[in-house]
């Protein structure tokens, strides 16, 4: 039998899936290929008839989207429209003056899809090509079909242009300005490196735990600068960051009773997708440097206890896999890595086997018996570092990066 909590959860997330007509941000959004969030669904002008292609997200008002009834408006007055009407898988996609007709009429599903109301079809990224203006990144309508990447479409924002609140119910803002501040509510975090990393943690010692206070979490940071809270010197005293293909990853440990967490607490996961479609905190985003300047992860999770962290923000086709948010109570336990004290380093490495995957069966959350986690993916190039305190951030930085590139799936 299930229990009343359980039994909740299940109510408030069938209400969700009902409910998920519109993404959970709100605002104007920039529409980004689960490929590359450094791509934008854009308009080629505000005229009628203009096609809608792929270019690199610059937040120009040709990619300001905004979803209102039942239709996805660009321009004040035009709407995504399907050319034509046609059903034709491969038809592209244009805009047209909003006139509420069958051909203007998307909605956003649970699992981050833009569907053409009731003609089983998906908005789809030609080719899988990321290539600005080119023909083949020409937007288009082709049949729905579950796990492919082409089809999957990610709401967000500049890092430069946050809003100030991201979701409804947000207790804090994303616009959190150029200082710091103990007392702030800001909820956009980073993740560069061992020494520029942010982790989600309660606004008040009276909080409670983690999993009271899961909602309304605000961002303490190793780099001042950013509107966020600082985390004290001395309260991390272990740090390993890892940066793989497809992800970036910080784990530690530490004294996190200095953050707000209480002594004992034995923590809870932060993700951006809770029960009801809105993040745990509710509005929380992330940002980073690591594959393209300034780029948000819509995939990430966290989980921190008083002595123990773990954060991953993944990116490129396979990121929902990698970072994967239904394993809330096993903790850092699921994520393999390095959680030795008096160590700090940055290193490269291979992806981890994805989390709750055992050759070809998926372990789920509460069955038994509940088996290890995965061994640590190799890593090397590590450089060490004396200890990790905090230090004014740099808008310019000199850093690796590795681009994912497209997958050659074609629809």
């Amino acid at each position: 039998m299930l229990s009343l909590k359980a039994f909740s959860a299940l109510v408030v997330l069938a209400a969700a899936l009902v409910e998920a007509q519109t993404p959970p941000q709100q605002g104007a959004l920039l529409l980004q290929p689960g490929l590359s969030a450094a791509k934008c669904i854009t308009a080629s002008s505000n005229t009628d008839g203009a096609p809608v292609t792929l270019q690199t997200c610059t937040g120009a008002a040709s990619q300001q989207w905004t979803f209102s009834g039942g239709a996805i408006h660009i321009f004040d007055n035009k709407c995504l429209d399907v050319t034509g009407g046609s059903t034709a898988d491969g038809t592209h996609m244009q805009i047209w003056t909003c006139a509420g007709n069958a051909n203007q009429q998307m909605f956003y599903t649970f699992d981050n899809r833009i569907t053409w109301t009731n003609h089983g079809k998906c908005l789809d990224l030609t080719s899988g090509s990321l290539a600005d203006g080119n023909p083949a990144s020409s937007i288009q309508m082709w049949s729905c079909s579950g796990g492919n990447p082409n089809q999957v479409w990610n709401a967000g924002y500049l890092a430069t242009a946050p809003p100030n609140k991201s979701e409804q119910g947000q207790t804090g803002t994303n616009n959190c300005g150029t200082t710091s501040s103990q007392t702030s509510m800001c909820q956009t975090a980073w993740i560069n490196d061992a020494t520029d990393f942010c982790l989600w943690a309660p606004p008040t010692p009276n909080s409670g735990t983690i999993g009271d206070s899961e909602r309304e979490e605000v961002a303490w940071c190793t780099k001042s600068g950013r509107g966020t809270r600082t985390i004290p010197n001395g309260a991390l005293q272990g740090v390993h960051f890892v940066q793989t293909k497809d992800y970036v990853q910080v784990t530690g440990v530490g004294d996190f009773t200095k953050i707000n967490i209480p002594k004992g607490d034995e923590g809870g996961e932060l993700d951006p997708h809770g029960a009801d479609g809105n993040g745990n905190p509710i509005g929380g985003l992330v940002y980073g440097n690591t594959f393209g300047t300034n780029l948000q992860y819509h995939e990430w999770t966290s989980f921190i206890s008083d002595n123990e962290f773990c954060f991953r923000a993944c990116t490129g086709p396979n990121a929902a896999e990698n970072c994967q948010h239904i394993y809330d109570v096993m903790g850092c336990f699921w994520v393999s890595a390095n959680y030795d004290s008096g160590v700090f380093e940055n290193c490269l490495a291979d992806n981890d086997l994805p989390m709750g995957v055992y050759g070809t069966s998926t372990w789920h959350q509460g069955v038994s018996p509940t088996p290890p986690p995965h061994p640590v993916a190799k890593s090397s190039s590590c450089t060490s570092l004396p200890t990790v305190s905090v230090s004014p951030a740099i808008k310019k930085r000199n850093l690796q990066k590795r681009h994912v590139p497209a997958l050659p799936i074609h629809s």
